[in-house]
């Protein structure tokens, strides 16, 4: 009988979190790609064939090392839904436009491997992959990472690294309008604030993306940065700073509604969205590190499955 109980606490039944919807993956990647592909074009018009390098060989070894893994594994590829392209793509927006050859090799390798494969392939990771590979990157390379020191050529400022070596006083200076429109260093799409933000507003258009997560991520973002902003505005920067600087527009479009590691019920995405911007800030508060959206996505990520269980009951259940 005891047997009995724990077996009943243990499992439990419910609906599955299905869209009915006709869309295939093929189609939201290839959306996807297209959202992506304004901010590469600045990319490039900005950082030149450095840029060109970094996407290119991004996109080519994650396609390849999925082809390569599923052949080894005896799976099917589906290389030509270009989920794959995606994430390596969206790996490459991460990087240092000078990031060398090597590493983006071995980042977009590590994104497929240890963010895909290892969880059975697109749609069973539990965690954004691009942002595996990145994390894998900043721990174990951190001076290739380094923005400032791999942009040197460019007579520019990193705004996230000059507040939290210099604090707020030091990006007084820089305007909203820099920010919105890339003008300062920054990684080599999540820099590209307005055109980013413009692809996640073309994917929620598009019905390729739901309001939700993104939205109160941005929410989540601003209210906290309000909040230390109005603790000490001469120590914390306003959060509209916040907002425009570092990888936060690519984090709310991009990175937070990855599909398999974010909820899919209406009100934990709304938490999940809140929670992963006020980790943003936090961590960008406290960490050692200035920019803390893809750390900030790991971290919350791994709640999903918690959030998760906040859920409407099945009809007719009690």
């Amino acid at each position: 009988m005891a047997s009995q109980e724990v077996t009943k606490n243990l499992f439990s039944v419910s609906s599955a979190p299905i869209w009915h919807c006709g869309r295939t993956v093929r189609s939201t990647m290839l959306h996807s790609l297209l959202a992506l592909l304004p901010a590469a074009i600045m990319a490039v018009y900005r950082y030149g064939y450095d840029a060109v390098e970094v996407i290119a060989w991004a996109g080519l070894t994650a396609v390849v090392t999925e082809f390569l893994m599923q052949k080894w594994m005896g799976q099917e590829s589906t290389a030509d839904d270009y989920s794959a392209l995606f994430d390596g793509v969206v790996f490459a927006f991460l990087l240092p436009a000078t990031a060398p050859v090597w590493m983006v090799v071995i980042g977009s390798a590590v994104t497929v491997i240890l963010g895909r494969m290892v969880f059975g392939g697109f749609g069973g990771s539990p965690v954004c992959a691009p942002a595996i590979g990145w994390a894998v990157l900043t721990v174990s390379w951190p001076d290739f990472m380094d923005l400032n020191g791999m942009l040197l050529k460019w007579d520019l400022v990193e705004p996230l690294s000059e507040l939290k070596y210099f604090g707020a006083d030091a990006v007084s200076g820089i305007s909203n309008t820099s920010l919105l429109l890339g003008s300062n260093l920054g990684a080599l799409g999540a820099s590209q604030v307005l055109l980013v933000a413009l692809g996640g507003v073309y994917l929620l258009a598009t019905r390729q993306l739901r309001w939700f997560i993104p939205v109160s991520f941005l929410v989540g973002v601003f209210l906290t940065g309000l909040v230390y902003n109005m603790i000490d505005p001469k120590l914390y920067a306003p959060p509209l700073f916040h907002l425009l600087s570092g990888g936060t527009m690519l984090a709310a479009f991009f990175l937070m509604p990855y599909p398999s590691s974010s909820p899919v019920w209406k009100l934990p995405m709304l938490l999940y969205g809140l929670f992963g911007g006020a980790l943003l800030i936090i961590i960008r508060t406290y960490g050692i590190y200035p920019d803390g959206a893809v750390f900030a996505v790991l971290l919350i990520n791994l709640c999903t499955p918690l959030i998760d269980l906040i859920q409407p009951k099945p009809f007719g259940g009690r």
